[in-house]
């Protein structure tokens, strides 16, 4: 053998080192915390390891680094195949203060506390948690959504930041998925969004097993989806063994090749041992593989059958001398750049820093309209629109879209530059998602851990078909936005299938999602403001399709209150009410009229608007007793949704005014007479509260 052939040789065999490492670290861990999916990993490890190792722009001392490329685990349940990597590449840690540590992200103490309480190494992985983790994955097609989210944000980023000579955006996004991801609604949705945006910075690798938690993939699925996606737009290719680092490389070539449209690679995989011919069952349906097994399956890697965690020499080495210097000098390379284009372009580099830690520019909050008092008033979405396209001016990273009702709840971005995000054309600040509300919710998400401040828009019944993307907004701790319209049986005639009744109770179930319904267009404008200066929560704002009078905030309370939650908008002349009349949005003026035929009638009476519990019940017991005084047990809440919750604020000898079915098609005017949401009606509950 001559010598560059035994050099071939030696490094094949590391290769091959590594990608055994990546496996066992998966399978012990799985084995240790008995719990666990350790096939995906195993049938993978040579995927992640070639792109990783070979095409992956991404410096592990910095994990941070505005352009380094972006890989999603959308298949979360191998999770072990990332952490593996992490740990491997010695990827750092970076502090709550932002700042990169000397730390690991994941040592392989974490590695050894798999799935156990406080680890940096959860079930499925997390991005709060663990560095390195671009974003929280595991409900099937998540990941994929989020994918084309942050995919969309690096062609913006690109437009809006780079000048000549000065390239400071062009990452790629990988996305690691399975049969699942493709199964799920959500997954269409974004393939087709991305093929019609021509997104070439995005390359899906489809890992395709043919194994589903149940069985065989064709007990449910037998779909062509290489010509699916053709059909969609994209560019397919495909190789017909994972373990083939060769062909895995020429195909990672391709993508980086295509500049017109995104990239598909289908990977025929076999989940367990990585031969093509043993698979393990087990593995397959996401069990530890025991004891015994664990043996053989080492035995067969050629590795030391009771070795746990082992890492041999060479492994790490290898990393740093691949990904880390690439990474490293890539890195430098561009710092360098960027250092200049600081000196050419300051403002830009000052908006890059902003972004990144998610702070507001100076005057961010400048001329945002105020609403004269108004008896007739306008529609809290009409509000929402002026004061959108005025924080928007003032937030140049402010964007997003609606699903194909934009101009139905008002939040087209009209000023002048803000333009439309198209295929080729990728500067402008109106996302156009179709009738997509899935895969808008995922892509939001994807553009706000990108550093953009992004909003997603459609009509409050559909917030059900976002809910799994909500909910992982509130779990990663990102200021993701959602504006919800026609927020009530105020929908009128549109009728049941449109008007929403559990959803405000169902949102405010979430932790960390705080919720907004104002009650008119002055307290619109306070939500708003609220929802910008948010870091950790997102936030769902909550509009009507009707109009609402504009109070009167010389005769009532200044609408600031709402940054408190909830607050006295009127009270007893004394300030010692008989009664408290609570209501949110369209219903508080209710509520104030009654209040004001509760005055002539002799009653002292308190409105307390409510916009936000979620705000309400963070402030001081002091607060929340001032607004809510014990001592006044006669309570009536008004809301036009399911009552759920209310009862912790009416207490036991309170009366909530509410919905009980799913509404009806008939006129605004006849509705509300009918479920009782009248000034009568108030006034009525307010007598019995009191017990007159």
């Amino acid at each position: 053998m001559v010598a560059s052939e035994q050099v071939l040789a030696t490094g094949k065999q590391l290769d091959t080192l590594c990608i055994n490492t990546i496996r066992t670290l998966a399978i012990d861990a799985v084995q240790q915390a008995n719990s666990g999916h350790p096939g995906a990993p195993m049938g993978l490890a040579p995927v992640v390891y070639c792109l990783w190792q070979d095409f992956l722009r991404y410096d592990p001392a910095d994990p941070t680094w505005l352009n380094r490329d972006r890989f999603v685990l959308s298949n979360g349940h191998a999770s072990m195949l990332l952490y593996a990597m992490l740990n491997l590449a010695e990827v750092r840690q970076v502090g709550e203060d932002g700042r990169v540590t000397k730390d690991l992200a994941v040592p392989i103490e974490e590695i050894k506390r798999f799935r156990q309480l406080g680890s940096r190494t959860p079930g499925h992985p997390e991005s709060h948690l663990t560095t390195g983790v671009e974003t929280t994955t595991g409900p099937l097609g998540q990941g994929v959504g989020n994918s084309l989210g942050i995919a969309i944000a690096g062609k913006w980023l690109a437009s809006n930041f780079n000048r000549p000579g000065l390239e400071i955006f062009d990452y790629n996004v990988y996305a690691l998925c399975s049969d699942g991801d493709l199964m799920e609604g959500i997954g269409g949705e974004a393939a087709s969004l991305a093929g019609h945006l021509h997104l070439s910075n995005l390359c899906w690798i489809y890992d395709n097993n043919h194994v589903t938690l149940d069985g065989p993939a064709a007990w449910s699925f037998t779909e062509d989806v290489a010509t699916r996606f053709i059909g969609y737009g994209w560019n397919v290719t495909r190789v017909a063994d994972a373990n083939d680092l060769e062909m895995l490389a020429r195909a990672f070539e391709v993508f980086q090749k295509t500049s017109d449209r995104p990239t598909l690679i289908i990977v025929d995989s076999h989940i367990g041992y990585g031969s093509p011919h043993k698979q393990d069952t087990n593995a397959a349906h996401g069990e530890p593989l025991g004891e015994e097994e664990v043996r053989l399956v080492k035995k067969f890697y050629g590795w030391p059958e009771d070795a746990k965690f082992l890492v041999p020499d060479g492994v790490r080495e290898n990393f740093r001398d691949g990904l880390g210097k690439r990474g490293r000098d890539l890195h430098a390379q561009w710092s360098e750049g960027f250092a200049e284009y600081s000196e050419k372009y300051p403002e830009l580099a000052e908006r890059l820093r902003l972004m990144q830690h998610r702070d507001l520019p100076a005057g961010w909050d400048k001329n945002l309209p105020t609403f004269p008092a108004d008896a007739k008033g306008v529609a809290t979405r009409e509000s929402g629109g002026k004061v959108l396209n005025a924080l928007a001016q003032n937030i140049p990273w402010l964007m997003g879209g609606s699903a194909d009702l934009a101009t139905s709840n008002k939040t087209n971005l009209k000023f002048e530059g803000a333009g439309d995000f198209e295929a080729g054309s990728y500067g402008g600040r109106n996302l156009h998602f179709g009738v997509r509300e899935h895969v808008m919710g995922a892509s939001v998400n994807g553009l706000v851990v990108s550093g953009i401040r992004a909003f997603g828009a459609t009509f409050f019944n559909f917030s059900d078909y976002m809910r799994a993307s909500i909910r992982l907004s509130a779990l990663m701790e990102i200021p993701s936005v959602f504006v919800f319209t026609h927020d009530s049986i105020g929908v009128g005639e549109d009728g049941p299938t449109h008007q929403p009744i559990e959803q405000l109770a169902s949102l405010r179930a979430m932790p960390n999602l705080i919720v907004l319904r104002p009650g008119d267009a002055n307290e619109v404008v306070e939500a708003w403001k609220v929802i910008a200066q948010l870091k950790h929560s997102p936030a769902a704002l909550v509009l009507t399709r009707q109009n609402v009078p504009t109070l009167d905030r010389t005769k009532y309370a200044s609408a600031s209150g709402l940054t408190k939650g909830a607050y006295v908008l009127a009270d007893a002349a004394d300030g010692k009410p008989e009664v408290i009349l609570m209501a949110t949005g369209s219903e508080l003026s209710l509520c104030v009229d009654a209040y004001e035929k509760l005055k002539t009638e002799g009653i002292r009476a308190r409105v307390v608007s409510m916009p936000s519990w979620e705000i309400f019940e963070q402030q001081n017991e002091a607060y929340r007793e001032s607004v809510l005084p014990s001592s006044v047990t006669a309570r009536v809440s008004v809301e036009m949704a399911a009552t759920l919750g209310w009862d912790r604020y009416v207490g036991p000898k309170g009366r909530e005014i509410g919905m009980h079915s799913f509404g009806a098609s008939a006129p605004l005017k006849d509705l509300l007479k009918n479920f009782g949401f009248t000034v009568e009606a108030v006034v009525a509950e307010a007598h019995k509260a009191i017990g007159r």
